[in-house]
């Protein structure tokens, strides 16, 4: 996630010249709504600062809902596979087979369906470990982000509305001083006593307008520190969330290669009994026993007598 100075900039506090100057204010830049948003290459619209950082947020609600429906259908392959390893155990193919081969043979197929349970208790904790603490990892999340929005929407609406004003009073103080200066030139061509009347009424009105502007821009500056200072606390919450995002997913994934490799770990302790009567498997014995159980042998050929 980008470092909170990267996701926004900080709008500049502004002063206005003195209301008394004959030139109009400056003091306020015309690109100060725009200072906490980040335009498209074209430049033909703009994203908040602060909504790059909601939707990086919400791509990783969309990631980990993903990563819970991968995990799904590994739930579904574990399950089918133990369902046709506890059917394929109970196929009476060489079910004839004897002797010590045929104990081996035996205990191959019943390994069979010890190893299909494993793979259905690892498909159970997939689900209860893995699947469903993705899917519940942060439930309040919509209503935490909804909440965040909410207030940077509402300070920036109020930062917006406090530029327009400034605007207006910063034009309103320029037409004052310019019908000050008009009234000036004129008392220097013709002296009058309303000429002089209209003077003080345009320099009164226009120390007003001055005043205004200095209010409307001290009021900019209390929405701009509000502001700010909710930016800041909201971007370093959201990129908490962030960093518990990544690190509990870590722990759900690392749970996941841990019951992986326990799975294995049973599924290799099923075929140590085949292996065990796999060495014991002796074709004499085998032999000797079919000769003991058939009766074989026990009446041998004889010379006939002429």
């Amino acid at each position: 996630m980008c470092d909170i100075e990267g996701s926004f900039q900080k709008a500049p506090c502004v002063s206005p010249k003195s209301p008394g100057s004959t030139s109009p204010t400056r003091g306020l830049n015309k690109e100060t709504k725009v200072t906490t948003d980040k335009k498209d290459p074209q430049g033909a619209s703009c994203i908040t600062g602060f909504e790059v950082l909601l939707q990086k947020q919400l791509k990783g609600k969309q990631l980990q809902k993903e990563m819970a429906e991968f995990i799904r259908e590994r739930i579904k392959i574990e399950e089918e596979y133990a369902k046709n390893l506890a059917k394929l155990s109970q196929v009476p193919l060489a079910a004839g087979e004897e002797g010590t081969l045929g104990e081996a043979w035996s205990q191959l197929k019943r390994s069979l369906a010890d190893e299909a349970e494993v793979h259905l208790r690892f498909s159970c904790k997939l689900h209860s470990e893995v699947e469903k603490p993705l899917l519940s990892l942060r439930d309040n999340f919509k209503k935490d982000m909804k909440k965040y929005d909410q207030n940077i929407s509402e300070l920036r609406k109020q930062l917006l509305s406090r530029y327009v004003a400034v605007e207006k009073a910063r034009k309103a103080l320029t037409d004052r001083q310019k019908d000050l200066e008009v009234k000036t030139q004129q008392l220097e061509v013709k002296l009058s006593n309303k000429t002089e009347v209209d003077i003080k009424k345009a320099r009164r009105k226009s120390t007003q307008a001055g005043d205004e502007l200095m209010r409307c821009i001290d009021l900019y500056n209390q929405a701009q520190c509000r502001w700010f200072e909710e930016m800041v606390t909201s971007s370093m919450e959201l990129e908490k969330l962030e960093v518990d995002r990544v690190k509990t997913i870590r722990q759900h994934l690392c749970r996941y290669t841990m019951l992986r490799r326990e799975t294995d770990m049973f599924s290799q302790s099923m075929l140590e009994p085949v292996d065990q009567l796999l060495k014991s498997v002796d074709p004499a014995r085998d032999r000797q026993l079919w000769v003991m159980e058939h009766m074989t042998g026990q009446i041998r050929p004889v010379d006939l007598d002429l």
